[in-house]
């Protein structure tokens, strides 16, 4: 444990950064998931509804650091690549 106030404050937000990022993180993960699935079933109309919704939150994880801007243009490419070929 930080023994230190500084580091006790530290640890604090640490652990408060880190609930946050988690929740943005599985947000993002289920959007994609729910286009994957619509993707699966085959309904294209539903999987770019899904894919509109998906969008602003996979952007706002790279504006909030959560997850690198190239890992985002690789799932929203490959998603709409599927969602086209449908």
């Amino acid at each position: 444990m930080a023994n230190s106030l500084s580091a006790r404050k530290r640890a604090r937000q640490s652990e408060r950064n880190r609930r946050r990022n988690a929740s943005q993180r599985s947000h993002v993960r289920t959007t994609i998931k729910n286009v994957v699935r619509a993707i699966e079933k085959g309904d294209k109309a539903a999987a770019e509804a899904a894919y509109k919704a998906a969008v602003p939150a996979i952007d706002h994880s790279v504006a909030k650091g959560i997850m690198p801007l190239n890992k985002a243009s690789r799932h929203k490419s490959r998603l709409n690549k599927h969602i086209r070929a449908l």
